[in-house]
């Protein structure tokens, strides 16, 4: 079944987006939702992911509570730094990070954290995967951001996805 159907979940949902999309519904919308609803996931199924298990409930609820407190912190940071622009006591700066996380899924969500973080943005990951290149808004230590990123995201996102 999961050589046809890889993922039933992107199947229903691309069927349901086309139906939504589309006002009408005609026989010749519904046979190309189907269609589309199950070719597009066999053709895409090389760039999915591979599956994740849920490992370390603990260590994700201490990552989330930490990802939410430094989103909080860089909000009121950046917010500072858009109402008294003179104020700003750092320069921004490119910060490369060594990494030893090697994990695609873990990779994505190393990027969804510091993305959603303000101030904050993914510039670069070497082709090896060994260096990020981060620019961040102010930068008082770049072996500070670096030493945070390392200890506060990649240590808890290897021993969920590595261990």
């Amino acid at each position: 079944m999961k050589r046809w159907l890889p993922a039933p979940l992107v199947s229903i949902s691309l069927m349901a987006v086309w139906l939504l999309l589309h006002p009408g519904f005609g026989i010749g919308h519904g046979l190309l939702a189907i269609l589309l609803g199950l070719l597009l996931p066999l053709l895409l199924r090389g760039l999915r992911p591979r599956q994740v298990r849920v490992r370390h409930p603990l260590t994700i609820a201490r990552l989330t509570l930490r990802v939410l407190g430094d989103s909080l912190q860089s909000n009121i940071a950046v917010l500072r730094y858009v109402l008294f622009p003179g104020r700003r006591p750092h320069p921004a700066a490119f910060v490369r990070i060594p990494l030893q996380l090697r994990d695609p899924n873990a990779l994505a969500v190393l990027a969804m954290i510091v993305c959603i973080t303000p101030g904050t943005v993914w510039a670069e990951l070497s082709l090896d995967r060994s260096v990020l290149m981060l620019h961040v808004l102010e930068v008082a230590d770049a072996h500070a951001v670096a030493h945070h990123v390392q200890t506060c995201y990649e240590r808890p996102l290897m021993e969920i996805f590595e261990s």
